[in-house]
């Protein structure tokens, strides 16, 4: 008799699978845009039949729409964390703008105008973005209102204040796909600016607020040790 055991392959759970799933899904609509999420491509990545995929997403569209959601929730989690313990309101929104910017920012800002424009015809797209955007208004309109709460910041209404200042950073973001080496600092700088002004804060409060712990370079430099 062979001594050698044939190892059964372990069989997922619902919850797991649909979650493996979704991250797939999440990771491809960051890096290659929305229309690459396929219950086909999906299903070749993960070694699996385009069949067990449509079992957990029977139509496409619920799984672009989640991948999006997923990829725009996981990013809000990094730069508005639901949860701030340690740290003042400027603190965290000097944090906020830190990594709001740059390189790293320009997948998620290159998805949320693959999805915006995908939205326009894609119904079930469409409501994710609004639920998505409802989720970043919402989570910086309670770091404002602390703020004023803790007399930090200064502004009659937190809710106006942060749509002011999401639509410069969406501004900014519309140019992902675009050579921006060139641009002046005084653009660069317009969020920064415009948060600083709009809660009445001195010139550079912000700028001078990012310290080792909120700033991206010293994250992924304290990784690599």
């Amino acid at each position: 008799m062979s001594s050698s055991v044939q190892s059964k392959r372990v069989r997922k759970s619902p919850a797991a699978r649909r979650a493996e799933i979704v991250e797939a899904a999440a990771a491809v609509a960051l890096t290659e845009g929305l229309e690459c999420v396929t219950l086909r491509r999906i299903g070749e990545d993960l070694d699996v039949r385009p069949g067990l995929i449509s079992h957990y997403f029977p139509a496409a569209e619920d799984l672009v729409a989640e991948a999006f959601g997923t990829a725009a929730s996981a990013e809000l989690d990094i730069l508005l964390p639901a949860e701030r313990p340690d740290g003042t309101p400027t603190e965290h929104l000097a944090r906020f703008f830190a990594h709001a910017s740059g390189p790293a920012y320009d997948d998620i800002s290159r998805l949320w105008i693959n999805a915006r424009h995908l939205s326009r015809y894609r119904p079930v797209l469409r409501d994710r973005v609004a639920e998505q955007e409802a989720a970043w208004r919402g989570r910086l309109t309670d770091l404002i209102r602390q703020g004023v709460e803790r007399k930090e910041f200064r502004t009659d209404d937190p809710q106006v204040t942060a749509i002011q200042i999401l639509v410069v950073l969406d501004g900014l973001g519309a140019h992902a796909n675009t050579d921006t080496s060139n641009r002046p600092e005084a653009v660069t700088r317009m969020a920064v600016t415009t948060a600083e002004r709009e809660l009445g804060l001195t010139s550079g409060t912000i700028t001078r607020s990012v310290s080792p712990s909120t700033d991206p370079a010293a994250d992924s430099s304290n990784t690599s040790n």
